[in-house]
């Protein structure tokens, strides 16, 4: 019998915390596939962040280390400056990295980091119970804006990809989203295309993936998929915002 598809050996036989429905185990998968697929599952390091991957360091099928909330740059650098020859990549979420760790993924992208950057947005705080977040979309209800997010006095929804394609020490900055098998192969390809950057020691990465988090949005999973394409990747352009690389 011929194999079309099997499970990744870059994952642990560990069952996923995330709700059913949620595409944060599809980027875990195409995370995982990745690094088998480059042979650097031995030679990796992961940094995992606070929110709702917190326990991504049971899931990945390398070394890890759980890093405090928002810190996960400040302890990919450490890392990867003791090892330079490992691969070091974080996972983190937009209350994470776009909110508590700003300063972090600035300051590593602007030094220049050999590192490379998996950012879940899902547009809210899913560990802790659907509170707004950076990402919210104007307008968008959550816990804390039952009323929908009023931008007049919160702000518009921070855009991270655009904002970190500014910074001259960056070198790949992509935004991809997981809504459907189209652009879950293309996510796939930018993951990749950043590790493979690490390795050749073309410095810091990072790749957006839009995700969804239908529990906290009040959707079923076909309805929150809709919504990554329809409203999220609206607001959030998919693209290639930086790639000094090529």
């Amino acid at each position: 019998m011929t194999v079309v598809f099997k499970k990744t050996k870059g994952l642990t036989d560990a069952p996923f915390s995330y709700c059913p429905g949620c595409t944060h185990g599809i980027i875990h998968r195409l995370v995982a596939e990745c690094l088998e697929e480059l042979d650097l599952l031995d030679h990796s390091v992961a940094i995992a962040s606070v929110g709702c991957s917190v326990m991504s360091y049971e899931y990945f099928n390398c070394d890890a280390i759980q890093a405090a909330h928002g810190r996960a740059p400040a302890v990919a650098t450490g890392v990867k400056r003791v090892h330079p020859e490992k691969i070091v990549f974080t996972y983190q979420g937009d209350g994470d990295l776009a909110s508590i760790g700003t300063a972090e993924i600035v300051q590593a992208a602007h030094r220049g980091e050999n590192i490379t950057v998996i950012f879940v947005n899902n547009a809210i705080y899913g560990m802790t119970g659907g509170q707004m977040a950076p990402t919210t979309l104007p307008n968008q209800v959550t816990t804390t804006s039952p009323r929908g997010r009023d931008v007049s006095k919160t702000g518009e929804p921070i855009k991270m990809s655009e904002l970190m394609a500014t910074i001259p020490g960056a070198t790949y900055i992509e935004r991809v989203m997981t809504a459907d098998p189209l652009s879950v192969r293309k996510a796939k390809r930018a993951i990749k295309k950043a590790f493979q950057y690490q390795k050749e020691n073309k410095g810091f990465s990072m790749i957006e993936v839009l995700s969804s988090c239908n529990i906290g949005w009040g959707l079923s999973p076909n309805d929150a998929l809709q919504y990554i394409k329809n409203e999220m990747a609206s607001y959030f352009p998919l693209g290639v915002y930086k790639d000094k690389g090529v």
